[in-house]
C-alpha cells in the first residue's frame, strides 16, 4: 500500500518536473534570456548597440517633450499665462505635468525610473527656470499632494493623446492642468 501510494507521487513529480521543463522551453523560445551582467564586465559586442538604441531612445524622448513643451507654453501665452514667470507652486505643477507626459512617451521600461526623474528635471530646469533638485522632490513627493497627482494625471492623458493627434484636448493641456488646480 505504501509502496503504491510512493509510487504514485514519485509520478506525479516526475510529471511536474517535465511539465516545468516543457515551460521553460516555450517562455525561452519566446523572451530570450537578459543577461544580468554588469556592463563593466560582459565582453559581448552587444552592449554598444543597446547603449546606441538607449541614447536614441533618450534623444527621442526629449525631442518630444520639447515640441510638445513648446506647444503647451505657447497654448498658455496664447490664453495670457506665463509658466516660465509664474509662481513657484505653479511651476511645481508645470512639473508633475511634464513628468507625467515623459511617462506617457516613454518606454514602459523606463517610466517611473529614477533616469526618467533625472531626465525631467533637467529638462524643467531649462524650460521652467525651476532648481533640478526642487523639480526631483516634487517629482519624489508627486504620489503624496493630490494638486500634483492630478497634474501628472493630465500630462500623461496630453502626451498620450498628442501621440496619436498630434495636438493636446483643452481638457488635458498643462494650461487647463495648472488653473483648475491653482489660483492664477
Amino acid at each position: 500500500m505504501i509502496t503504491g501510494l510512493v509510487f504514485v507521487l514519485e509520478l506525479g513529480l516526475l510529471s511536474l518536473l517535465l511539465l516545468l521543463a516543457f515551460r521553460m522551453l516555450s517562455l525561452n523560445r519566446r523572451e530570450p534570456l537578459m543577461s544580468s551582467a554588469s556592463p563593466g564586465y560582459t565582453s559581448s559586442p552587444a552592449m554598444p548597440i543597446s547603449r546606441e538604441k538607449a541614447s536614441a531612445g533618450r534623444c527621442e524622448l526629449i525631442s518630444q517633450l520639447h515640441i510638445l513643451a513648446s506647444l503647451q507654453a505657447r497654448d498658455c501665452k496664447q490664453q495670457g499665462f506665463d509658466v516660465d514667470s509664474a509662481h513657484l507652486a505653479v511651476r511645481e505643477y508645470a512639473v508633475c505635468w511634464l513628468y507625467g507626459a515623459a511617462s506617457a512617451l516613454s518606454h514602459p521600461g523606463q517610466r517611473n525610473s529614477d533616469v526618467l526623474a533625472g531626465l525631467v528635471s533637467q529638462f524643467a530646469g531649462r524650460k521652467l527656470g525651476i532648481r533640478q533638485s526642487e523639480a526631483v522632490t516634487v517629482i519624489s513627493t508627486l504620489t503624496r499632494n493630490p494638486v500634483f497627482l492630478a497634474c501628472f494625471r493630465s500630462g500623461i492623458e496630453g502626451a498620450e493623446y498628442w501621440k496619436t493627434h498630434h495636438f493636446v484636448p483643452r481638457n488635458a493641456s498643462l494650461f487647463e492642468a495648472v488653473t483648475s488646480n491653482a489660483f492664477v
